[in-house]
């Protein structure tokens, strides 16, 4: 399926279409890099957002010790989270941001995006963003949790999901995955 990927930072099938002008010739790395580049200075606000609701949601939970607030309960992070992306709006606002981070990548959208799978999709690691485009395919993750290993408060399985990322630039990664 793809056949070069690259990753920068921290639907319908063919549902989106090329620019106009030639991306064939963009190398493998740059719609990622335009993407991020356009969601740090202009979409900030929306990031920062996301990652506040973050910390509201792991506002309760006990610290490791490091300092960061986890759970061993993968239901205290996903549900929450989109509840609370959902009831801020922000979870509507993703589309946009995919929108933007698509278009600053050099492509267009035929059609909107909407607030769910496959466009976006909340992990146990925050929103992860996904558009196909006509050569390949363009993800944006927001990590606002990280899975850790062998903490004292991993439950059965020794697994907690941490709270991470503290600016947007940390939390933004964007990836790129050519495909042909």
């Amino acid at each position: 399926m793809a056949k070069n990927r690259s990753v920068i930072g921290g639907g319908k099938a063919g549902g989106l279409k090329p620019h106009p002008h030639p991306l064939s010739a963009m190398s493998d790395s740059e719609p990622e890099l335009a993407a991020r580049e356009h969601l740090l200075v202009e979409e900030a606000d929306i990031l920062e957002a996301v990652l506040a609701v973050a910390d509201a949601v792991a506002a309760d939970w006990p610290e490791l010790a490091d300092g960061r607030r986890a759970t061993p309960d993968r239901d205290a992070v996903v549900p929450l989270l989109r509840a609370a992306l959902e009831e801020s709006g922000l979870l509507r606002a993703l589309t946009g941001l995919l929108a933007a981070a698509v278009e600053a990548a050099g492509y267009e959208l035929a059609a909107r995006p909407v607030p769910s799978p496959p466009y976006v999709v909340v992990s146990s690691t925050g929103p992860v963003l996904r558009a196909t485009v006509a050569d390949g395919r363009l993800v944006v993750n927001i990590d606002c949790f990280e899975v850790v290993r062998g903490t004292e408060l991993g439950g059965e399985n020794g697994v907690a999901y941490a709270r991470t990322a503290a600016t947007p630039a940390d939390a933004l990664s964007v990836s790129f995955a050519r495909s042909g």
